[in-house]
């Protein structure tokens, strides 16, 4: 083969990269000039491979208040995304730094973000993110509906979970009224100009919750959670600050003293709570048959349930199946 064939070989290739280098190499012996030009010829194509991964990727970001919303109600669902190969990221709205009895500000704030972080490894997920908006003061105002619409713009999102707005907390209620405000106008592309809109509006799901008033929860969707729920626990147990602290202390009003102080006592008190709350109840069980099958539904023992809202995309059978790659298996 002459040096011209080389050199027709570069400018016919699919990847153009290839034909800066082969001036280069033209006066090489042949042998030198093949081997390296073939090296050269498959680094793009390995590259636009993992390009073309990473695009197909199911994108799914879950918007709540504090650091921890998310863990209880879909960590287990987080890990399983994160396991099939799913972007995954979390957005904590404000920053807990109200979440205690004996502490709080600046302190609190970087202790919770902290356990954020630990909790988004134990899932597997791409990201934990915490906003720095305070604890307790959270408003569905314009400043923060716009953070939230960048946040879902620039993760790409095709599936976006929130809360409901009807909740016992008022940053929980106003963390859901911000991602309804949001909806329609990530696909708007003059509003948060900086943030390119997005092309299609994604699916909007809310977490579960056992609030009956001005309407119940729907268990439009439930993930048989089995598989993950030890990664669901170890989650939990890094955001000690509330596992252990702040939650029991508001439901006792004051420390709770069954909480055990050794850390392997303390993590089985989490586990016996947490897979309690995590059963399967009565209005997920025909759920899970109908996603999973009879027999397969039948088996779960743990789930999370989430409900379609009347916003953005509205799914068929068929896409949430796409969107929800373990409903396949």
């Amino acid at each position: 083969m002459s040096n011209n064939k080389i050199r027709s070989l570069f400018l016919t290739g699919r990847y153009h990269h290839t034909y800066y280098f082969t001036f280069i190499h033209l006066t090489h012996p042949m042998k030198k000039v093949l081997s390296i030009s073939l090296f050269l010829f498959s680094f793009p194509a390995t590259q636009t491979m993992a390009q073309e991964k990473e695009e197909n990727r199911i994108r799914v970001i879950a918007i709540f208040a504090h650091p921890d919303d998310a863990d209880s109600r879909m960590g287990g669902t987080a890990a399983l995304f994160a396991k099939l190969g799913a972007a995954v990221k979390f957005v904590s709205l404000t920053n807990g730094d109200a979440g205690s009895y004996n502490e709080g500000g600046g302190p609190l704030a970087m202790r919770r973000r902290e356990e954020a972080r630990r909790a988004g490894k134990k899932y597997g997920i791409d990201e934990y993110q915490v906003l720095d908006n305070h604890d307790g003061e959270l408003l569905p105002d314009l400043n923060t509906r716009k953070q939230v619409i960048r946040a879902i713009r620039e993760w790409n999102a095709d599936i976006v979970i929130g809360l409901r707005p009807n909740d016992y907390h008022p940053d929980h209620r106003n963390a859901g009224k911000l991602v309804q405000d949001a909806s329609f106008m990530v696909v708007v592309p003059n509003v948060v100009t900086d943030a390119p809109a997005l092309r299609k509006n994604p699916l909007f799901l809310y977490m579960a919750d056992h609030f009956q008033k001005p309407n119940p929860f729907t268990h439009d969707i439930v993930i048989g959670i089995d598989e993950t729920i030890d990664q669901k626990l170890a989650g939990l147990n890094e955001h000690v600050s509330q596992m252990y602290e702040w939650l029991p202390w508001t439901r006792q009003l004051g420390l709770d003293a069954t909480v055990p102080t050794d850390s392997i006592k303390r993590i089985e008190w989490l586990r016996e709570r947490i897979e309690k709350r995590s059963e399967v109840s009565a209005a997920q069980r025909p759920v899970l048959q109908k996603w999973y099958g009879t027999k397969k539904g039948n088996a779960f023992k743990y789930a999370e349930s989430f409900e379609i809202a009347e916003y953005g995309s509205q799914p068929t059978a068929a896409d949430i199946r796409k969107l929800f790659p373990m409903l396949r298996q």
